[in-house]
Parts: C-alpha cells; structure tokens; sequence
C-alpha cells in the first residue's frame, strides 16, 4: 500500500502527496500575507520555485484573504485546476480574469477524485463561508477543519466517517474583536473550548496537528500578547490529556511529515521539508498570552505607519465627507442600541500623532454631521489614517486596522445601555466592511492587471 505525505505551507496551507500526484489546499505564498499577518514562525518563499510546481489540483476552502490569495495564486501554472467552496459568483468571475482556465465549484459532501485521492468539502457551521476537507488516500483517512468550527449535524456526520488517521485542527481562540474594544473585554482564559476537547475525543484521531493559525502582527504590536490566547504547548497539554492514545504533531512552515497505514501505531514519520518554503530564524517559538496586555492609545500606535500622500489624505477626508454617510445609510445594526439617534466620534490619527474628528448624529439609518453640544457622545472610534486609507483603497481586512471602540467613558445612562451593544455595530466597521463582496481580491486584481 502507498504511503501519504502531508507538508505545511502556512496557516491553512498544505500539500498533499501520494503516488507522485500532488494536490495543495488553501495556497498562501506570502509572508506577511493580508497585508499585515507576519508568518510565526517566519519563512521566506521561493517565488521562482514555486512557479516552476505543478499541482494537480488546489483546494481553496473559503474566500478569506487569508486563505484565496490572488498575490499567491498568481504564482501558479494558469492550467492548475482550482477547486473553490465559495456561494460568490465574483470570485469566480475574479479567477478567470486572472488567467485560470479550470475553475470548478466545490459542493458540499459532493466527493471530487484526484488520481488517488477522494476529497469531499465537509459543512462548516457558517456554510455560507467556511467548508472542511475529508481526504482519503493511500487507505488513510484526514480531516482538514481549516478554521471552521462544527455543529452538532457535521460532528455526527463526521464521526460516522471513523476512524480518522490525522486531523489538522484549528487551535487558536483569536480574540479578533475583544482587542477592538480591550477597555470594555475580560481577558479570555488561555483554555481550549470544552466542545473542541469533546469533538476531539468524538472523532478519535491517532494524529493531531495544531492549525490554520501560524501569523502575528507587527514586532511591535500589543496585538501579539492580546490576539493569541493558545500556545502550541498549552495545545499538546490539553490535547493529550484529552485524547492519550492520539500523537499531537506540530508542523511547521515546510516541515513534512509522511502517514503509512502499514505501519499502524508507528504510522506518522518524518519526511523531507518542501523546498520553496524556508525557514527564517527560530522555528521553536510560541505565542505568549498577557491578557489585554495595557494597549497603547492610538495615536501611539499610528506613529508606527507612513504619512499618507496629500491625494492619500484627501481620500481619506472625501470618504468622511461624504462617502462613510452614504455607505452607512445602507447598513443596519446587529443589536437595538442604533434604535435611538446616537452621537458618534470619528477620531483619525496621522503618522504623527495628531487627530483629526468628526462628529455625526446617526439616527433612522443617516450619519449626519453634529457638533460638539448636540447632545452627549453615544459611541467613539479610533483608528490611525493609514489604517483607514488601506481599507478604502487596498482591502485592508479589520484584523489588523488597529481600530479603538469606546475606549472613552460616557454618561451613565449610555454606559448602562452600552452594556448590551455589539462591538461590530461600530459605525466605521459597518461603512466600510457591509458593502460589496471581496474587497481584498478586488484590489489585488486591479494591480494584477495594471502590471
């Protein structure tokens, strides 16, 4: 029987190989990738290299820029089938004009074969956005959750697919929206979700490897001791502690390992490393968790980004003109507090410092402009004007726009109804994230094409 070699890229990314056909999910070549997620441990890629493979096939498990990168997958041979979960008829639209010639769509529980491999995209629980990866090969059997999270219908279904050889899980409880607002956010307790242990111990894999999650943020960033509540070695503890008969395996960037059936307990053994990825500096690391870790004000942390141009600064300054109150006039909130008209603050930080803010009465879905004594502050955001320019102009995704959400402290009466608001109704992140789909790969495209 022939054997199934699995070798990390990055984050989600992978190739699988097995009687010399190779097929690679969720290709990202770039470091940092999203603009500003910096691989950890850090590598370099061999451009010219990775031009040069040939896949047979390439899975993309959803259209996060994180994981359909046009900048990476316009490295690959124009005849590569891509095989994207994606309910966008854009993206697809965006492939083609890319050059793709061989762009299928991916349904769920729908097997597709590749030479010796059976892939089937499995529901996530947002199956709007995310899908799995079932890949049998070589009698093996692999899960690859990507970053999805499971219901209780896919657990059972996954569970009647017993038994799983290895399952790539994804093991970071990101707190993408807590550090928006870290005045107003209990540190989270570094601990794995009960019901990730109990999915865990339901499948039953002999091989685990923590994934999907391998970025940080700038050096500087506060974000990387407030971002990351996981360590790859609280990770393996509760794991194992979890499961005892399973081998929890850390892959790093290139690393490979190769699966053997043949070989049953002993199955899993080291493989040589993919080439075109190369390792940059110490690979042992780890992430260090320090709650909200005493956040810098904005304005501190817009100094570390480039002074926008004067058409750059007018951009910005026309979107808050006009553009953000007609972007927000088509939004809605996801909690009551918008109900009654609020009084906003809009405070944008140059790359010295200095602020600039504007005032808006929202109310039946407008943003108006106010003054300062037209009534109480009702909701604030910061954010530093380099931050904002790249989200209108480059697809700047809010991971990495340092934006600040009430980090102010407001009357009583607003304080106590602030209690039951949604950081993500923030005005801003409504403006500029509620409209249009694929904003990251729009932009990638423009400049693709402009070449």
């Amino acid at each position: 029987m022939s054997s199934l070699t699995v070798s990390r890229i990055l984050h989600a990314g992978y190739v699988f190989d097995c009687e010399g056909v190779r097929i690679a999910f969720d290709t990202i070549f770039e470091n940092p990738f999203s603009r500003n997620l910096h691989a950890f441990p850090s590598v370099r890629f061999d451009e010219a290299a990775i031009r040069r493979q040939r896949f047979d096939a390439v899975f993309i498990s959803h259209f996060h820029d994180d994981h359909c990168s046009l900048d990476s997958l316009d490295l690959l041979d124009r005849a590569t089938p891509l095989y994207l979960y994606c309910i966008f008829d854009e993206l697809f639209d965006m492939l083609g004009r890319l050059g793709f010639t061989d762009v299928q769509r991916l349904h769920l529980n729908a097997p597709v074969r590749i030479g010796p491999f059976e892939v089937t995209p499995r529901e996530a629980m947002d199956a709007e956005v995310d899908s799995m990866f079932q890949v049998r090969a070589a009698g093996l059997n692999v899960l690859n959750v990507v970053d999805s999270w499971i219901d209780d219908a896919t657990l059972a279904c996954l569970v009647a697919q017993k038994p799983w050889d290895l399952v790539l899980w994804p093991f970071q409880t990101m707190r993408e929206l807590e550090v928006l607002a870290p005045t107003r956010s209990e540190p989270a307790p570094p601990a794995l979700p009960q019901e990730w242990l109990d999915q865990l111990r339901a499948l039953a894999p002999r091989c685990v490897v923590p994934s999907s999650c391998q970025f940080a943020l700038e050096p500087w960033s506060w974000y990387n001791r407030a971002f990351f509540p996981i360590s790859y070695a609280h990770f393996t503890r509760e794991v194992a502690a979890a499961l005892p008969d399973a081998r929890v395996v850390r892959l790093d960037p290139s690393v490979s390992v190769t699966l053997d059936a043949a070989l049953g307990a002993e199955m899993l053994r080291p493989a040589p490393p993919l080439p075109w990825v190369m390792p940059v500096g110490p690979q042992n690391v780890d992430y260090v968790y320090e709650g909200n870790a005493d956040a810098p004000p904005t304005s501190e942390i817009a100094r570390h980004f480039p002074a926008l141009t004067a058409a750059q600064w007018a951009r910005v300054l026309d979107f808050c003109r006009t553009g953000l109150p007609e972007r927000y006039a088509d939004t809605e909130a996801a909690s009551d507090y918008f109900e009654r008209p609020r009084i906003w603050q809009l405070s944008i930080y140059d790359h010295a410092g200095a602020c600039t803010r504007w005032r808006y009465r929202l109310e039946d879905g407008a943003a108006t402009p106010a003054m300062e004594d037209d009534g109480p502050l009702g909701w604030s955001t910061e954010v530093p004007a380099a931050k904002l320019y790249a989200a209108l102009e480059l697809g700047e995704s809010l991971t990495s726009m340092y934006l600040r959400v009430n980090d102010a402290e407001f009357d009583a009466a607003t304080e106590r109804e602030l209690v039951q608001a949604d950081v993500i109704d923030d005005p801003l992140i409504r403006a500029l994230f509620s409209e249009g789909f694929g904003a990251y790969q729009q932009a990638q495209l423009r400049r693709l094409l402009a070449r």
